[in-house]
């Protein structure tokens, strides 16, 4: 898939904006001019909401009721065409034909996006990766969202219980129904992961080594109270295992402390926690190979080569890992934001887009 051109109209800080795209390109420019806006007038087109967590009508420039976006793009072997319009209300057309809803565009147009907001993947707390590992299952498996809500439904429900068991303690049999429905949805959250954890390793492998020049290796390992095997039924019994061996706690602490939702992944550089001993410049690159590995396994899986949308990612990086950046990432359309007028220089092939004030220059 490949993104030929966008037309903006009071979006951001962009009044007007009209612009071509090559496989590679180069959006530079100083802060606060509006790369990273064009950026995310990209990713709406994928169906998701905006990554920097606002609301479509505060996407809105200031005195005008609506944003109208416009690309063309290559997909399915045909040129095609896809238009949003913002405001209070939501319009989206995909090739003159007016669609219920942006999941219309989440079929056909893919993309992964990192932002400085993802290294939180690394610095932050277990929330931050599983976030990661169920939003990239969300884009491969349609039912994975599904699962997702199905589970914190039955999560909500056995915590409202368990407050209710400091009350009412001849309630207890009904926890146990709880914790086999907890259980048969957390274990398919968990079997997705291992699966989508087990995929993508051989494929982040390679893409670290290459960021890193050869020196580093990257590994994933999965955390849980649960040491987990391969099987769905296993995985369900271990769970529910787990569940009632944590019963008196939970009921104390009126919360369930074990589970899929309180899980954490490892990040580990030459097996070392790239949380705790890698430095800047690794843990972006990190982040970096997880958004890369995560674009090639979505390919891989769903046949649509999703374009790589990377803010800011240049910072704190040395040269040889920028140049594989800009002069390595094969088999898809990158877009590529950064500061400093130097990068650009060290393209070899790709196009430059200049933004200032929210124009192209």
């Amino acid at each position: 898939m490949k993104i030929n051109t966008i037309e903006l109209e009071y979006f951001r800080n962009f009044e007007a904006l009209q612009t071509d795209f090559d496989d590679v390109n180069i959006i530079w420019g100083e802060n606060a001019q509006g790369k990273t806006n064009l950026l995310e007038a990209i990713y709406l087109f994928t169906g998701a909401h905006s990554f920097r967590g606002v609301k479509d009508k505060e996407l809105v420039q200031f005195e005008h009721a609506n944003s109208r976006l416009k690309i063309t793009f290559t997909a399915e072997e045909r040129e095609q065409q896809a238009e949003l319009l913002l405001g209070e209300k939501k319009e989206v057309t995909l090739n003159g034909v007016k669609k219920k809803s942006t999941a219309a565009l989440s079929d056909v147009i893919k993309a992964v996006i990192f932002s400085p907001s993802h290294l939180n993947m690394i610095k932050g707390g277990p929330q931050e990766r599983r976030y990661f590992i169920d939003g990239a299952l969300c884009q491969i498996k349609s039912n994975y969202r599904t699962v997702l809500k199905e589970y914190h439904r039955a999560l909500q429900q056995r915590n409202s219980l368990l407050k209710d068991l400091a009350k009412h303690p001849e309630m207890d049999e009904l926890l146990y129904i709880w914790n086999q429905n907890l259980a048969r949805t957390g274990a398919k959250m968990v079997y997705q992961r291992l699966r989508y954890m087990e995929a993508i390793a051989p494929i982040l492998q390679e893409i670290f080594l290459g960021i890193s020049s050869q020196k580093e290796h990257i590994t994933l390992q999965y955390r849980s109270v649960c040491d987990y095997t391969a099987d769905l039924a296993q995985i369900e019994q271990q769970l529910l295992n787990a569940l009632e061996q944590a019963k008196v706690q939970d009921i104390i602490n009126r919360n369930t402390t074990v589970g899929p939702h309180r899980d954490d992944i490892n990040i580990l550089i030459n097996g070392k926690s790239a949380r705790t001993f890698g430095s800047q410049g690794q843990q972006r690159s990190c982040v970096l190979a997880l958004k890369l590995a995560e674009a090639e396994l979505l390919e891989q899986l769903t046949g649509t080569e999703p374009v790589a949308l990377l803010d800011d990612v240049m910072s704190e990086l040395d040269e040889v890992r920028q140049d594989y950046i800009l002069n390595h990432i094969k088999n898809r359309q990158v877009f590529i934001t950064c500061c400093d007028k130097e990068t650009i220089l060290r393209l070899k092939q790709g196009k430059t887009i200049h933004i200032e004030n929210g124009k192209i220059i």
